[in-house]
């Protein structure tokens, strides 16, 4: 996942996709009746009286949705709409790319009332007025969100949040548990360490800003905006950091599948990743964890977001609000998407396999961050020449 869409043409969910952590059958999610209709109703004015099912159903319509493959439940789709009477409507994408493309050929007049956005690709989307603002006070449940994922700087621009947090993906230590200590993965020095040179692999491209974070700056540059010069001396040290370090790592790598193979020839033992590659190894019942950090890492959210003049805004709230309801659904999401769940109290629902795959602990995800895209042209301007001048040393 080089770059992570650092120009809005990488679809984010490309590798993600060949990466599902657990293939089997989703279970029903039960949620007690009465607590499910509570939820729902704080969000929709129809529903009269949650307690029963007739009202509910009065809500009936439609909400429209585009959103990636497992990203919602099944199970939760059949019961919402058994319990509002609201059809749920799903029309897969593979692409933000493509999503805004579309979206954005419909305005100012959408089919679509939620969309799912990456928390970083916001910007575009607000500067084309493509979305709306959330009315977080129409979300009764959306105290169920870790506050990690839904507070953090990326959430709120100009004064409004955008989304809601769903899933997450990160930038991750990668190691082999046999050889490499819980400890050493708590520090990305542990990649540059005399132990373990020539059995470390990276990508490159991604680790600019986590070198960039290491050495105690801002990697994404969003600090630096209106101050290039300042800009391109942290990307210089970074870069010379790197070059310092080149003959200890073994490989720069470009695909999940590279890593994936690295650990499993024994060719590394420890490295930097995305985590879902890692999440498939570990699945598979490969001797490989991940941490994230104590210096740090960054990764992106996936949000659902209201549409611009959604058609159908009403339903679209009672949707959000009924599928933050419980931290069975999160996991559930998690456990089909092969994402790392933004509810609270998620692993309480997964086995022990898949919380080693699929969630890290809150004392870890206090040090991710989160991408910006409000500095990527300076970014990226200073970043990509510096990568092809370590690849040259």
């Amino acid at each position: 996942m080089p770059g992570v869409e650092r120009r809005y043409g990488l679809s984010i969910a490309r590798m993600s996709k060949k990466t599902t952590l657990v293939e089997k059958p989703m279970k029903r999610i039960k949620l007690e009746r009465r607590h499910f209709l509570s939820a729902t109703a704080a969000a929709s004015a129809t529903i009269a009286a949650p307690s029963i099912i007739r009202p509910a159903r009065a809500a009936g319509g439609e909400v429209n949705i585009w959103t990636y493959t497992n990203f919602v439940p099944d199970a939760f789709k059949e019961q919402f709409e058994a319990e509002t009477g609201i059809k749920v409507n799903i029309r897969l994408v593979d692409d933000q790319g493509k999503q805004f493309s579309l979206l954005a050929a419909e305005a100012p007049n959408p089919t679509v009332d939620i969309i799912t956005v990456a928390g970083h690709r916001f910007l575009q989307f607000i500067d084309s007025d493509l979305l709306a603002p959330l009315d977080t006070a129409r979300i009764t449940n959306w105290g169920n969100i870790n506050p990690v994922f839904s507070e953090s700087d990326w959430a709120t621009i100009n004064g409004d949040k955008w989304g809601a947090p769903i899933l997450s993906g990160a930038e991750i230590f990668a190691y082999n548990t046999d050889i490499v200590s819980e400890e050493e993965a708590r520090t990305w020095s542990t990649l540059f360490s005399d132990s373990h040179a020539g059995q470390t692999a990276y990508i490159i491209q991604d680790m600019m800003s986590i070198i960039m974070l290491y050495l105690g700056y801002d990697g994404n540059m969003v600090e630096y905006i209106g101050n290039e010069e300042k800009a391109a001396s942290i990307v210089a040290e970074a870069r010379d950091f790197l070059i310092e370090n080149k003959p200890k790592v073994r490989k720069y790598y470009d695909s999940g599948a590279e890593v994936q193979q690295m650990f499993v020839n024994q060719d590394i033992v420890c490295g930097h990743a995305w985590n879902g590659p890692i999440a498939k190894l570990i699945a598979d019942g490969f001797p490989v964890a991940m941490s994230i950090p104590d210096e740090g890492s960054y990764g992106f959210v996936y949000t659902l977001n209201v549409a611009n003049n959604a058609p159908n805004a009403d339903n679209a709230y009672t949707f959000l609000n009924a599928l933050l309801a419980s931290s069975e659904i999160g996991a559930e999401m998690s456990r089909a998407s092969g994402y790392v769940s933004t509810y609270k109290d998620a692993q309480q629902h997964l086995s022990e396999l898949e919380i080693r795959s699929a969630s890290f602990p809150d004392d870890q995800l206090e040090h991710l961050q989160f991408f910006r895209a409000e500095a990527n042209e300076m970014k990226y301007g200073l970043v990509d020449p510096a990568v092809e001048q370590i690849k040259a040393a």
